[in-house]
């Protein structure tokens, strides 16, 4: 976000040999490594053998949560404790401190797939830890370093482990309504981390790639966007649908004016771009049939969690843990067949995911088709970037390879 990075061609050479120390060097490293695989294996075990979800925690319940806070979270939380360094100058969490919250996040996936109550509330607990944990060390960096510009992002960590408390309380009472609630709750503070930073990064990036290419940063009305995300946030617990539904068209509506304003056309050729793109007019979109369900004018729950969570937070992901990946290991800004191919394959599964919720003989096969795409997809993210995620930075001494070191500024 901040790294104003001046990439090389790297020079041949080999790659230093995997490295504790260099793997829990930031949050970005175990987490992204994490995040993705669970995305991989979350869906395939959903789709193609529901049978083995025997915890408490089962069936769609399980599918919700793991998506959004098993995956789509963490990967969030992965970026912000790597973003915190810069925008501070001090690393959030790193080393055994690293490793044990990534301990506490494999603790909740393996404890939820467990029979038992007991399973149940171990896997529930680990999992509040964990977003209290990285909470607590994004507040000691920013809180201490006065990074005013930040303030809110550790409780918008904390905001997602709330609401995930709040979810699984709700399914342990077996109340569904509460759940979906809560669910929803969840899905809007994951909005609002995803507007605030997407808004931030996709024009300083686009700026930067494209020769003559000068974007709006939106400040202003990314403010308007951040206040109307919190108060449909807030509306959708006091359960008001018309004020909910308003402040969701709202924030959809600035989203998409942006997205327009960010000439996407000028970024089409450059992939690490146009997947950036890709996610933030789909969650604009997504924002507007959220608000269009709040009135009733959608009858299908899954439509706004899918067009949000697939189409916005999904395609983001992929192409966020790309793009920060590359630069936080010293590598070139570039995207070889691997990376484009696991772009276009997660966008694909978005499409066909959402041609699956309308009812019609075509709509198993097309989930299947959605699952394969994005198994395949994941699977190349890891099968590039996992070797890369537990060996030292590219340009490290002794690393193998040269490359000019990002100059990194803290953000005000």
């Amino acid at each position: 976000m901040t790294s104003l990075l001046q990439p090389q061609e790297p020079s041949p050479g080999r790659d230093a040999p995997p490295q504790w120390r260099a793997f829990l060097e930031m949050g970005f490293r175990p987490l992204y490594l994490g995040g993705c695989g669970w995305a991989l294996v979350s869906v395939w075990v959903w789709v193609f053998a529901p049978g083995w979800l025997t915890g408490t925690l089962g069936g769609v319940l399980w599918h919700a949560h793991e998506m959004l806070w098993g995956f789509i979270a963490t990967i969030a939380v992965g970026f912000l404790l790597t973003a915190g360094a810069n925008w501070t100058g001090v690393n959030p969490l790193k080393g055994a401190a690293l490793g044990a919250l990534a301990a506490l996040w494999l603790t909740a996936r393996a404890a939820y797939l467990l029979p038992g109550t007991t399973a149940f509330w171990v896997g529930a607990g680990a999992d509040a830890l964990f977003f209290g944990c990285a909470a607590i060390a994004l507040g000691r960096a920013i809180y201490r370093t006065r990074n005013q510009r930040n303030y809110g992002v550790p409780l918008l960590a904390l905001g997602l482990g709330i609401t995930h408390v709040l979810y699984v309380s709700a399914a342990a009472q077996g109340d569904y309504a509460l759940v979906l609630r809560h669910f929803h709750s969840g899905m809007l503070c994951m909005a609002i981390v995803t507007l605030l930073v997407a808004r931030r990064v996709i024009p300083f990036f686009a700026s930067r790639a494209v020769p003559g290419l000068q974007l709006p940063m939106h400040t202003r009305s990314g403010h308007w966007q951040l206040a109307a995300s919190v108060l449909a946030a807030a509306f959708g617990i006091l359960q008001w649908a018309v004020p909910m539904a308003v402040a969701l068209a709202a924030a959809g509506a600035i989203a998409l004016v942006q997205w327009l304003a960010w000439r996407p056309l000028a970024v089409r050729k450059v992939p690490l771009l146009w997947i950036l793109y890709a996610g933030y007019g789909a969650l604009g979109v997504g924002l507007l049939v959220a608000a269009a369900q709040a009135l009733g004018w959608v009858v299908r729950t899954a439509w706004p969690a899918h067009v949000i969570g697939v189409g916005g937070f999904s395609v983001l992901i992929i192409g966020m843990a790309t793009r920060t990946a590359l630069g936080h290991l010293g590598r070139p800004l570039k995207t070889d067949r691997c990376m484009v191919a696991s772009f276009v394959l997660i966008v694909l599964a978005a499409l066909l995911r959402l041609a699956a919720l309308w009812p019609s003989p075509a709509t198993l096969g097309l989930l299947h088709a959605s699952a394969g795409a994005w198994v395949l997809g994941f699977g190349l993210y890891l099968w590039r970037f996992a070797p890369w995620l537990i060996r030292p930075r590219a340009d490290a001494p002794g690393g193998g390879r040269q490359i000019i070191r990002p100059i990194v500024k803290p953000m005000s």
